[in-house]
């Protein structure tokens, strides 16, 4: 895995991408398989991650990730059924 990101890296520096978009598109990419993973749950999720529930929430704001499984939305006022 290390070889392959070595490479991976190389590629985007010839390319010209910045480190700050590379990180973001990193930090982008591992929070959502993160949730994915969670199956939607943030408080999963969250810890699968190491950070606060509140941050994750933040962060699904700034990349416009969804944390519903398949994009699934409540209707107003709804609570969400507990499995």
């Amino acid at each position: 895995m290390k070889d392959q990101l070595e490479a991976l890296v190389s590629q985007m520096i010839n390319r010209g991408i910045l480190l700050e978009e590379a990180l973001g598109e990193f930090e982008k990419k591992f929070v959502k398989a993160a949730v994915e993973g969670a199956g939607g749950n943030q408080c999963r999720a969250a810890k699968v991650l190491g950070i606060h529930r509140n941050t994750l929430s933040r962060k699904l704001g700034k990349f416009h990730l969804d944390a519903r499984p398949n994009g699934r939305r409540r209707a107003f006022g709804a609570r969400p059924r507990r499995p």
